[in-house]
């Protein structure tokens, strides 16, 4: 059995995660320590205000609420409610959470069986309950307990099997809810980040996208960004954010920021011999005519490159990523050279008319993304973001239309002679009226 512990500052956010969790059929709640009735003859408000209640006994708790996820061996799916619900009482005992009021609920949108449970802080007194080390202490003597009585498996065995079935099994995209999150992101990253030569964040999530995992180090205005946190996250099919974010540092080889930079700068230097191999690939493509931009990142698949567009919300175009799965080596359109970004490619393929809805199914790069400011990449992604000409791929007639409406500028050629005439007239004329 593995514990996690989160406070937060809010307990409307935490009551209103796991209900949702209900209401969409993917979640029971299964207990309520310390009610007054059970949790089926209880509605949403009424369970609500009970934390609510003891809450205002001592306002000065900022950090009041308590979120835990008790999680199970992938074997141990066929625990009954009651067996789950004793272990969630056992537990809160043996962490000083026995007297307090509490919520359980039974979650099955995982690959592994697992439990939430949430509480608050302060007690019926109104004194806060001190919560400093208690993951390493009443939490970890609790584990180890309720492992023995109710014969779990052993949460450091479990790690030790995880960690052989990571580099034993090659890495697939991950399915939400069909395979254990944290594992299935782990097994990701041990392929990722090891073989892939990429140098800045973007480029490492150009690869990660594609087994539908984004790391992420929150807006700029975030703690986690002012803190140079990182996550690591499930997407779904259509390249958006799902789930529960893991921090960096939970997983195995502790693939943090810092680790990342560090990579970063290596990968720089060894990529560099095959820069060459993607842009004869790419100026092949473009001999036999001029393609269209998705007919050449047809052809370049077949190569084993994959193009990622970035695109805006208006579905603009203002990035273009290459990755090479035969040299497992990642660019930015820029890093290759002028005449491999995102304008220059955009000019040398045919023009065509492409709604938002025809590029590659991979959102524009956001603050979410956290791109680090002092990066090469991050610098080309806020210029193409703050430029006044957004680049469009030609329609046809109605562009060279616009243009010859437009009001004709003059040329230097013209404005320099009449400057000149204008001066000499003025000399001719002041020396006449001296005379």
């Amino acid at each position: 059995m593995v514990a996690v512990i989160k406070t937060g500052h809010s307990i409307h956010r935490i009551f209103n995660y796991n209900e949702n969790k209900v209401k969409q059929g993917v979640a029971a709640c299964i207990g309520a320590g310390n009610y007054p009735v059970d949790p089926e003859n209880m509605s949403g408000s009424m369970k609500l205000n009970r934390f609510l209640k003891q809450l205002k006994l001592n306002e000065n708790v900022m950090r009041n609420s308590v979120h835990i996820s008790l999680n199970f061996h992938v074997s141990e799916n066929h625990f009954e409610k009651e067996k789950l619900w004793a272990i969630a009482v056992d537990y809160m005992g043996k962490i000083g959470f026995g007297k307090q009021p509490y919520l359980v609920y039974q979650h099955t949108d995982a690959g592994h069986p697992h439990i939430h449970i949430i509480s608050i802080k302060v007690r019926e007194d109104g004194s806060r309950i001190d919560m400093n080390n208690i993951g390493r202490n009443q939490s970890e003597q609790a584990r180890k307990a309720i492992e023995q009585e109710y014969g779990l498996v052993v949460a450091e065995a479990q790690k030790k099997e995880e960690t052989y079935r990571i580099k034993s099994v090659s890495a697939a995209k991950v399915m939400y809810g069909k395979t254990e999150t944290k594992a299935a992101i782990q097994k990701v990253l041990g392929v990722v980040l090891t073989q892939y030569k990429y140098a800045s964040l973007p480029e490492l999530n150009a690869v990660l996208r594609q087994y539908n995992v984004m790391a992420a180090c929150g807006t700029e205005n975030s703690e986690i960004y002012r803190n140079k946190g990182l996550v690591y996250q499930v997407l779904d099919g259509s390249g958006n954010p799902i789930g529960i974010p893991i921090k960096a540092s939970l997983f195995y080889n502790k693939p943090t920021l810092t680790f990342l930079e560090q990579k970063f700068k290596e990968n720089a230097l060894k990529r560099i011999p095959f820069k060459s191999r993607v842009k004869n690939a790419i100026d092949a493509a473009l001999l036999p005519g001029k393609p269209s931009l998705q007919e050449l990142i047809g052809k370049l698949e077949k190569q084993g490159i994959y193009t990622l567009l970035w695109q805006n919300n208006k579905g603009f175009l203002y990035g273009i990523t290459y990755v090479d799965h035969q040299t497992k080596c990642v660019f930015n359109g820029s890093e290759l050279g002028k005449l491999y970004g995102a304008k220059a490619m955009q000019e040398r393929c045919q023009p065509e008319k492409i709604s938002g809805q025809d590029w590659l199914a991979h959102p524009a790069l956001k603050g979410e993304v956290g791109l680090q400011p002092q990066t090469r990449a991050a610098a080309e992604t806020k210029a193409f973001s703050n430029s006044l000409q957004e680049i469009a791929i030609s329609t046809g007639p109605s562009n060279w239309l616009e243009e010859l409406m437009q009001p004709e500028r003059g040329g230097a050629y013209v404005v320099g002679p009449f400057k000149k005439r204008r001066k000499k007239r003025k000399k001719r004329n002041l020396s006449n009226n001296n005379q």
